[in-house]
């Protein structure tokens, strides 16, 4: 009984550690820390807690959200990603993945401002030149719910080359 109960142990550290160091690094003083703790909470499970992306599951967050939130229909596609999720087929970079991802308009406009904040400047080192998301935003589409195929349609408009 002992031996069992100390592999038991041993297999819970090793979990507990293989989450703990990529918390860590990606926990590294962020600029939004309320968007890391909504990210870790609502995202990293597929994105990964640095939001490199799960091969076959979710793709990685480090680049186009960042090329997304420098232009107006680019930060409307952000913000209706959160809203309503998204599914179907995308590629980002050279992979593709073909995936449901769950909408989050549970969470309120401030919360997916923030989360969206992490991800862009955070995790995808936007320039400084790229305006913060604001709860205002993540409000005006809102008002216009569509569903997860939608999003990715208008992703497809926003950038037909998209990453």
């Amino acid at each position: 009984m002992r031996r069992r109960d100390g592999a038991r142990a041993l297999v819970r550290i090793a979990a507990l550690a293989c989450v703990a160091i990529p918390l860590a690094a990606a926990a590294a003083d962020p600029q939004f820390p309320d968007g890391a703790a909504s990210f870790q909470a609502n995202c990293s499970v597929c994105h990964g807690a640095a939001g490199t992306g799960l091969p076959s599951l979710a793709p990685p967050l480090t680049s186009y959200p960042a090329q997304y939130a420098a232009s107006a229909e680019g930060r409307r596609q952000l913000a209706m990603t959160v809203l309503y999720g998204l599914f179907g087929a995308i590629t980002v970079g050279d992979k593709h993945f073909d995936f449901k991802m769950p909408d989050f308009s549970r969470l309120d406009d401030a919360t997916l401002a923030a989360t969206l904040n992490f991800v862009v400047f955070d995790l995808g080192h936007a320039p400084a030149s790229v305006k913060p998301l604001t709860p205002a935003e993540i409000a005006a589409e809102r008002e216009h719910p569509i569903d997860g195929a939608g999003v990715r349609e208008h992703r497809k408009s926003v950038a037909p080359a998209a990453p």
